[in-house]
């Protein structure tokens, strides 16, 4: 097993990620296994760290999902209303709190993307 330290430089970082990369065939349970499983782990926490995903606004949250589910702008308004889905999605009012619910229970659209502050919209939400 290679020598394994703890991550604390992008250098450390880059080094995990290229011997991970070789190890990658590894077996699990044995010792190539093994430096592989700690290697990723030490990665994934040196990721959580340094380099945090960003949660998406709301209406980037909804157009991936409907992108991913082949859901359209008709599917959109069934649930938040024919009037204000145009509005929504071309964000000139935001989503009220009843819309959100419900696009978190129908779709799961994650809470943390719904209750993000929103770019300006030109319209005060709902």
């Amino acid at each position: 097993m290679a020598d394994i330290r703890p991550l604390h430089s992008e250098e450390d970082y880059a080094h995990a990620l290229v011997r991970i990369e070789a190890l990658m065939d590894a077996k699990p349970g044995t010792p190539q296994g093994n430096e592989l499983d700690i290697l990723v782990t030490l990665v994934e926490a040196y990721e959580e760290r340094n380099l945090p995903l960003e949660v998406p606004d709301a209406l980037t949250a909804i157009l991936f999902i409907m992108d991913q589910r082949g859901l359209t702008q008709k599917d959109f308004a069934a649930l938040v209303g024919k009037s204000r889905a145009s509005e929504i999605l071309n964000r000139k009012r935001g989503l009220s709190l009843n819309q959100a619910k419900l696009l978190y229970r129908e779709w799961g659209v994650p809470a943390e993307a719904l209750l993000k502050d929103e770019p300006s919209h030109s319209a005060a939400a709902e």
